[in-house]
């Protein structure tokens, strides 16, 4: 009998998912290792990738966002929104339809609002970036931040970033005094849950403040 034959069907079995674990764990392993940390580096000056080479099919690209400069290898094709979430984990900013209609990606781009899934980051290495992290803080709240609680201005929640963000850069636009002229201002930012009047009135309450 040759060793073929007294090979029995459990160790056959044994030995074959060894050899898958150890091919499964290889392959998961490579891109693993290519993975760069996020590092510091001088005050003001954040490097979120610093890979020892460039990874094929990116590029070097330093972005000043919310006071802070990054310095970063991402893909040339990535979008303003995604280097937001995905490599600067700034998420407050949502990704809704990914298609430049629902404006839950709002941010500011030089002071005017702006939807980043339409944006490159690439192109934007000049351009002060201000998110809603960027906006206020829990002690310190913009005030359309602040209206938006006082006036209860959300429901789920995931449309108020971008509600507020194009809010904040209304205000600073000119639009008439009246409720309608405040629906038309911010007609680019879609309320799936329907809080529309509560976000009039928070805003209305900013401008006639002002």
């Amino acid at each position: 009998m040759t060793s073929l034959e007294r090979l029995s069907r459990r160790a056959f079995l044994a030995r074959a998912g060894a050899a898958g674990v150890v091919t499964a764990t290889a392959s998961v392993a490579a891109p693993m290792a290519s993975a760069a940390p996020v590092n510091t580096t001088a005050p003001g000056e954040q490097q979120a990738s610093a890979p020892e080479a460039a990874i094929p099919g990116t590029v070097p690209v330093t972005l000043r966002v919310n006071g802070e400069t990054y310095k970063l290898q991402i893909d040339s094709r990535a979008t303003l929104l995604d280097t937001l979430r995905e490599t600067l984990y700034l998420t407050g900013t949502k990704k809704g339809c990914d298609h430049g209609q629902c404006g839950a990606c709002t941010v500011h781009v030089d002071g005017r609002r702006a939807n980043s899934c339409l944006l490159f980051a690439a192109m934007q290495q000049n351009a002060e970036i201000t998110t809603i992290e960027g906006l206020g803080t829990p002690d310190r709240m913009h005030p359309v931040q602040a209206a938006f609680v006082e006036h209860d201005g959300y429901q789920c929640g995931y449309c108020t970033s971008g509600q507020i963000m194009s809010a904040a850069a209304m205000l600073h636009e000119p639009w008439g005094p009246s409720d309608s002229d405040v629906r038309e201002a911010l007609s680019g930012n879609i309320c799936r849950c329907g809080a529309y009047p509560n976000i009039v009135a928070a805003v209305q309450s900013v401008r006639h403040r002002a």
